[in-house]
This record gives structure tokens, sequence and C-alpha cells, in this order.
């Protein structure tokens, strides 16, 4: 499975991004995704998850209300739209991808099989 995370760039506090993950696999569907973002000097932090069966989703709390995740598995795609974002947004994020379809564990970096190769927001103030 490859993942191709795209959409990251500068804007301002306040702004909107839409983030888009393109997989590779014909069985995208199955999935479970997650988007997960490291700042500088940071470690990685779970954001949010969608499952691959019932396409529950399930945010950390710093986004919920803010960020949205969704999937069109006709495109083998999933994306993330981040609004009203604030510079503590500011990170690299990445998509991942679970084979099982859903865990208990959704917010566990070892819980995802496979990683896209990050994309950089950053939010000004």
């Amino acid at each position: 499975v490859q993942l191709q995370a795209s959409g990251g760039g500068l804007v301002q506090a306040g702004g909107s991004l839409r983030l888009s993950c393109a997989a590779s696999g014909r069985t995208f569907s199955r999935y479970a995704m997650g988007w997960f973002r490291q700042a500088p000097g940071k470690e990685r932090e779970f954001v949010a998850h969608i499952s691959g069966n019932d396409g529950s989703k399930f945010y950390a709390d710093s986004v919920k209300g803010r960020f949205t995740i969704s999937r069109d598995n006709a495109k083998n795609t999933v994306y993330l739209q981040m609004n009203s974002l604030k510079p503590e947004d500011t990170a690299v994020y990445y998509c991942a991808a679970d084979l099982s379809g859903s865990s208990s564990y959704k917010g566990m970096i070892s819980t995802y099989d496979y990683w896209g190769q990050g994309t950089q927001v950053t939010v000004s103030s």
C-alpha cells in the first residue's frame, strides 16, 4: 500500500485547508485511515480516524469541531478538512492506513501499517 499526502501550505490563522491522501490498493474501502501530525521538537500525535467498515469517525480533542475526516472509496482517497486553523496546528501532517479496518486503538501509531510521506501545514498568526 502506498500513500501520497498533499494539500498542505501556508495559511493565516482562522483559515482553512483540505488535505488529501491518495492510496493504492484495490481494497482501500476496507482500510481504516488516520491522520497524524508532528510539530518541530514534538512527538507525532493523533488527529483523526475513519474506519473502513462503517465509516465511523474519531477525533483528537484538540481538533474536534474544527477538522473533518472523510473518504471517497471510488477515488481511493481520504481527506482532512481543516477549518478555523490556529498557529498550534502547524505541523507536518501524515496519513496512515490500518489494514484491519477498525481498531480499539485508533490513536496509537502502532495501529497503522502504512504511512504517507507527510505534507507541511503552516498557520501564521
